[in-house]
């Protein structure tokens, strides 16, 4: 009797979830149920851990567009920059300017090609940024190619100048 009442039960909560997870809100992408937990006890995300208390929780992730950079169809790469706050409480950021990020293009010897801030106006403009827990802050920006030389690798490196912890690096290749 009990094994004909487990297995619709057993169903019934996998389809569910299976339903529940398509209609998730966009901001908490890496919130895992408890089936997912069930089912893969050791494959959790790992949040990076800082110096500064203040950053506790946070995330960076970044993408880049395209991934094989073709210098002669693109002439502006664009970068989408993710920080999602993991932690169970709000994290604020505070900015002295109105810049929020920096982009670096280096070669794979580590030397900058290109800054994002010298084609940008950054003024004294201070502001402070709360990201709520489980939801996340994006960035779209582009950066220019034309220092990029084809069949090479390069490096985007994207980081907060007012919190030099929160960096993260890309490599990329480009191609005639």
């Amino acid at each position: 009797m009990k094994r004909g009442i487990v297995l619709p039960f057993l169903v019934f909560a996998i389809v569910g979830s299976a339903f529940a997870q398509e209609n998730a809100p966009a901001a908490t992408p890496h919130r895992r149920g408890w089936l997912g937990r069930i089912l893969h006890p050791f494959s959790s995300e790992r949040v990076p851990q800082y110096k500064d208390p203040r950053l506790r929780g946070l995330a960076l992730e970044l993408q880049i567009t395209p991934q094989t950079v073709k210098l002669s169809e693109v002439r502006q790469l664009a970068m989408k920059v993710t920080l999602t706050n993991h932690f169970k409480r709000p994290v604020t950021l505070e900015f002295r300017t109105n810049q929020r990020i920096e982009i670096y293009l280096k070669n794979s010897a580590g030397q900058i090609l290109t800054k994002w801030s010298d084609n940008h106006a950054i003024t004294e403009k201070p502001s402070t940024v709360l990201i709520n827990p489980q939801e996340l802050v994006e960035y779209n920006e582009t950066i220019a190619t034309r220092d990029l030389t084809p069949n090479k690798v390069f490096i985007a490196e994207v980081f907060f100048p007012q919190y030099p912890e929160l960096r993260i690096q890309q490599k990329f290749l480009a191609v005639p």
